[in-house]
């Protein structure tokens, strides 16, 4: 079979009528460098600027780097940067599927083999972009990183020794500072990053010059990222392969939906005009909103349903959205409590909301609910907490449903014993592995042996969770009636199981 790189589609191979037209790129100049060359940005970002240079408002390309020494260079530069995207999901109830061959890439570069051709590009001046994705972990001062090194191991190390290098080799010009839009999902990534590169300039005991000229010539932008993007589909590679006709090694898959909120002055959405070709991109001043919305709806139902559901006996988000009881609690959930306690526009959040719902039920996506269960306790109290605790100060009650799933989350770790990093724990269905931090799943597993069975162990057992402010910033004992009402559900789901208990809360 043919494999997919330039040469192939300079020649006469005939591309399948349902996959979208390849544009000729490779005389665009290089505009971006980009930190980072896995799934997510390749189906985020150099898909969006590829459709900028379909419709001419860009007319540039992205160079990557490879954050790692293990990576894709080299395989992106087999290919020639092309690589196949197909996104799917439901459009107004109805399956879409879309196919594209994306050539906004012009080449991989790998630091840790040609650290030379890296910090050449900081001597091009068409440079001006910096996009990265180095996990949530990226984001963070390494002591031992070092100038000279080559590389420095860490991404703001790497990016320190690249604005110094483009610094030095300008001669300190104002004009080549770059626009750095960080997609990490962290609160306020660019401001995080321009932290780390700061505190690396005194560090390395750089000019203050060269600080002066990060910190006034550069923008380090804060940005909120969202779709879920599934990666190389090897389930079913074979039958993609010969439908396309070629061989794909970096072929991606990702869902419809694609939001990009960037915290920024206006003046720069205009050398990035993704609204102008009909991209969900927003550039905002304050992007506080966003992130409140997608954190509270889009993960907190996520957070606040799956234990309830796995719990129920379910595997899968489609599953539990298709359920007869738990697609009612899902959307209830969201409808009923979450949004009420959010001050913020109820048409911008309910709008969000439908396509959230629309997403959960996207049938290409497998989202395995074991897999969202992971570090439950960090994601309850960053994504939940807030909202149960907002409800009740706006309406005067505690939310019902929201409560319930925090007690569902307790009922989760029932039986539970650690061992190898995680925890051996039981449902009605079997036996399954609990992850999330080794002391948290040790003090759910001590907290759970003063159960006897009786009403009045279950409220201490309530009552020895709430209190753990090092899970839950405070002591949430002191919220108003929130430890009665979480073990009154606690003892339903231990005494009534999880089946009877969640029919009990829905509406019909």
């Amino acid at each position: 079979m043919k494999k997919l790189n330039g040469e192939l589609l300079r020649s006469d191979f005939f591309l399948p009528e349902d996959a979208a037209a390849q544009i000729n790129s490779s005389n665009l100049p290089e505009r971006v460098i980009q930190f980072g060359e896995g799934n997510f940005l390749r189906a985020f970002v150099d898909w969006m600027i590829h459709q900028l240079n379909k419709q001419g408002k860009f007319n540039g390309r992205v160079v990557v780097v490879q954050p790692i020494a293990q990576g894709l260079a080299g395989k992106l530069n087999e290919q020639d940067g092309l690589y196949t995207l197909l996104l799917r999901g439901l459009q107004d109830g109805h399956p879409v599927e879309q196919k594209e061959i994306i050539s906004s890439i012009s080449r991989g570069i790998n630091p840790y083999t040609d650290w030379d051709a890296y910090l050449k590009c900081a001597e091009n001046p068409a440079i001006e972009f910096v996009i990265s994705n180095t996990t949530e972990a990226g984001i963070a001062y390494d002591e031992n990183d070092r100038l000279d090194h080559k590389p420095p191991s860490s991404f703001p190390g790497k990016l320190a020794a690249y604005l110094y290098h483009r610094f030095q080799y300008f001669q300190g010009n104002p004009d080549k500072g770059m626009v750095i839009i960080p997609c990490e999902l962290i609160d306020r990534n660019g401001d995080n990053l321009k932290e780390v590169i700061l505190t690396l300039c005194d560090a390395w005991s750089l000019p203050k010059e060269f600080k002066s000229w990060v910190c006034n010539h550069n923008y380090f932008l804060n940005s909120l990222v969202d779709r879920v993007v599934t990666g190389y589909p090897k389930d079913e590679i074979t039958t993609l392969e010969t439908k396309l006709g070629y061989s794909d090694q970096l072929i991606n898959t990702g869902e419809l939906f694609h939001l990009w909120v960037i915290e920024g002055p206006q003046e720069l959405a205009k050398r990035l005009p993704f609204a102008e070709v009909g991209l969900n991109v927003i550039w905002t001043e304050d992007m506080t909103p966003y992130r409140t919305r997608k954190v509270r709806i889009l993960n907190g139902a996520h957070t606040a349903s799956v234990p309830a559901a796995f719990l129920y006996g379910l595997e899968e988000v489609g599953e539990m959205m298709d359920h007869e009881v738990l697609g009612k609690y899902v959307r209830q959930i969201v409808s009923d409590e979450i949004i009420p306690s959010i001050h913020l526009d109820k048409k911008m959040l309910t709008e969000f909301a439908d396509s959230v719902i629309e997403r959960f039920q996207n049938p290409y996506i497998r989202h395995y609910l074991i897999s969202i269960l992971l570090n439950s306790s960090s994601k309850f109290k960053a994504r939940v907490l807030p909202s149960i605790i907002e409800y009740q100060h706006l309406h005067g009650v505690l939310p019902e449903k929201l409560t319930f799933s925090l007690a569902a989350l307790i009922a989760v770790y029932k039986d539970g014993k650690v061992a190898d990093n995680g925890m051996q724990a039981k449902r009605e269905k079997g036996e399954f592995v609990m992850k999330d931090d080794v002391p948290v799943l040790e003090f759910f597993g001590e907290t759970w042996k003063a159960f006897d069975g009786s009403q009045e162990s279950i409220i201490a057992v309530v009552k020895t969770v709430l209190e753990n402010a090092a899970i839950w910033g405070q002591d949430l004992n002191q919220v108003n009636n929130l430890t009665e009402k979480t073990a009154d559900y606690l003892y339903q789901i231990v005494n009534d199981g999880m089946q009877v208990t969640v029919a009990r809360l829905i509406r019909r």
